[in-house]
């Protein structure tokens, strides 16, 4: 009986230890790594990234953080040194109160992101509607371009999930584990400064004729912001 109840106790420490290792911070599990993800932070340098402006990001606690120890931060991007095409894009995000940050990707062009790429807005929309003018511009939005079909967003200070999936001409947005923005078809984009459903944008070409490859960026324009288990798998 002793025996059989230290087996039981071992049994339950390998499975809890298991579980452990497959949830640690900015690292692949065993199976993600079969599924061909790649880590894009490893924790403890910015290898990898390049700033737009020096001083304006840095390694804190884990996280590419544009904080300081009030939440405050420095407007400023910071880029990918590869570029991605089709992928799947996965990573946590944290946010100050008020904060106006972004998820830039497939941007040709990092000296013009907004007119060469596109944007996962992030941002403290927590307690705003879904709908009304500032739909598109809501947290989990494809900037300008799509409003989230419901509002995922964490309050400020807590992390959310995000997942960014890009095939050809399509992408979807998943905030929190619900999709919240669901195969935007840019080849269906025709007309500079106008959305498929007559409303207008800020962009001065076509969305179809957009880059479809590119850098992936974090932006800061107010309040700090924290990123962490950024993670891409090439489709």
């Amino acid at each position: 009986m002793y025996k059989r109840f230290l087996i039981l106790i071992v049994i339950f420490i390998t499975a809890c230890t298991s579980g452990t290792e497959s949830a640690e911070e900015n690292a692949l599990s065993p199976a993600e790594i079969n599924e061909g993800w790649k880590l894009l932070f490893n924790g403890s340098t910015l290898e990898g990234w390049t700033l737009a402006s020096p001083g304006t990001w840095k390694v804190t606690s884990g996280t590419i953080a544009n904080a300081d120890e009030e939440g405050g931060g420095v407007r400023g991007m910071i880029w990918s040194s590869a570029t991605y095409g089709d992928f799947i894009l996965k990573c946590e995000f944290k946010i100050a109160p008020e904060c106006n940050s972004g998820i830039f990707f497939r941007v040709g062009d990092t000296e013009s992101p907004i007119q060469t790429g596109f944007e996962m807005q992030i941002i403290d929309s927590f307690s705003r509607p879904k709908i009304g003018p500032l739909a598109t511009h809501n947290c989990g939005a494809l900037y300008d371009i799509a409003a989230p079909s419901h509002n995922m967003a964490k309050p400020a200070g807590e992390w959310n999930q995000s997942v960014i999936t890009c095939k050809n001409n399509i992408i979807s947005i998943s905030l929190n584990g619900d999709q919240v923005v669901s195969n935007i078809n840019l080849d269906m984009y025709t007309e500079p400064n106008l959305n498929t459903d007559g409303t207008k944008n800020k962009f001065s070409l076509p969305l179809k004729d957009f880059p479809r490859s590119g850098h992936i960026g974090f932006q800061q324009q107010g309040g700090g912001v924290w990123f962490k288990n950024i993670k891409i798998k090439e489709l």
